[in-house]
């Protein structure tokens, strides 16, 4: 595919006003109005889509969160409502098995829950609506198509891969100097090239995470992760931020061995560079800068409750039951091992278990020790 609607849009958009930030051309690939990859109505995960998340794998990741809400609406002693607020709420998957399971498992905390779910997709809206009503828990849920909507609430907000689809600002470091990548028109192709630093605020994040960028090498800038933090900040009363993305800590992240930095195009569950053939089509990663989440969220008056792997996490969550949240009813032999495979790929330390990252921010509540973040617990009693 050489022009998607948006290429042609965009090659446009170059020629008459020159070259574009790479954060504002991967602003327009993922959240043009029409054409953006998020906003079109495609199917975005699972076998159909371009990738897999967690809760296209198994309702057993959903089915865990929800234990840790309902410890979270425990520990704030039992609002009423309690409201738990998915951004990026996808195919709706998450939503229905965190819900359906909620009903049956944790009826008391089904019954204070105020679920709301935010897309920006009119499409993906209707999608969702639809599911979550064959689910029979359509009553619910509110569905708002962004932050903005939304009234200040006592509860949690939560994401899972949300961050990572923020537009980045991309630099690198040339005769010694920060360079910016830029997108320009070259015939009717679109092309990199560096320019000056589009803003200080760029300059200022790189020297703050990653000062000793190496020549030649070139890292992301996720501002817009802090604008996020301060929009959710600013509706959260009480509560709990609980957000579940690839990526690391700074000084873990932004290293030589990551020479081309992490920015990434996710095309029919293939990742690669190919950042420009068909814009709108295809989607744009970036891993995330979760000490820059924390640091934002502090001066928001959120303070840090947990950080820790996807796998310490579930593993913590389901240590009490002995997992037993992974089957359901009647299941035979063969259906309850497909279970524990799925199971297995959420928690492997070679995949999802260790690449995902899950950091719980709060206000309000007086040092909550979270089941999911047990082992980090132990592991820094164990050093002390």
């Amino acid at each position: 595919m050489t022009h998607t609607p948006l290429k042609t849009f965009i090659l446009g958009t170059l020629r008459r006003n020159g070259p574009m930030t790479f954060e504002r051309y991967m602003a327009l690939c993922l959240y043009h109005p029409e054409h953006g990859y998020y906003t079109q109505g495609r199917e975005r995960t699972g076998v159909e889509g371009d990738y897999f998340t967690s809760p296209d794998l198994h309702p057993v990741f959903a089915r865990l969160v929800a234990r840790q809400a309902a410890e979270m609406w425990n520990a704030m002693r039992g609002p009423r409502p309690f409201t738990w607020v998915e951004m990026g709420a996808g195919r709706g998957l998450f939503a229905s098995d965190f819900l359906g399971w909620s009903a049956s498992a944790l009826p008391e905390f089904f019954a204070a829950l105020e679920y709301v779910a935010i897309e920006p997709g009119a499409d993906q809206r209707q999608r969702i609506e639809a599911r979550l009503a064959n689910a029979g828990v359509g009553n619910k849920v509110r569905l708002l198509a962004n932050l903005e909507e939304l009234a200040p609430v006592t509860g949690c907000f939560f994401s899972n891969e949300l961050v990572d689809a923020f537009p980045v600002n991309v630099v690198t470091r040339t005769g010694g100097r920060l360079k910016e990548i830029y997108v320009t028109a070259e015939g009717d192709d679109l092309r990199e090239k560096t320019g000056p630093i589009s803003d200080p605020a760029v300059a200022a994040y790189v020297a703050r995470y990653a000062h000793e960028l190496e020549e030649g090498h070139r890292m992301e800038a996720n501002r817009h992760a802090h604008t996020w933090i301060q929009s959710v900040a600013a509706k959260l009363r009480q509560g709990f931020v609980l957000t579940i993305d690839y990526g690391d800590v700074a000084n873990r992240l932004y290293t030589v061995d990551r020479p081309r930095g992490t920015l990434l195009a996710y095309h029919g569950h293939t990742a690669d560079e190919d950042y420009f053939t068909a814009p709108g089509e295809t989607d744009l990663t970036a891993h995330v800068n979760f000490t820059a989440l924390i640091d934002a969220g502090n001066a928001e008056g959120l303070d840090l409750a947990g950080f820790t792997t996807q796998e310490k996490f579930l593993l913590a969550l389901g240590e009490a039951t002995q997992f037993s949240d992974v089957y359901d009813a009647d299941q035979t032999e063969a259906e309850m091992l497909n279970a524990r495979l799925k199971l297995k790929r959420l928690i492997s330390p070679e995949g999802m278990g260790n690449i995902f990252k899950v950091l719980v921010q709060q206000r309000g509540i007086s040092k909550p020790e979270l089941t999911g973040w047990k082992f980090e617990r132990q592991k820094a009693g164990a050093r002390s």
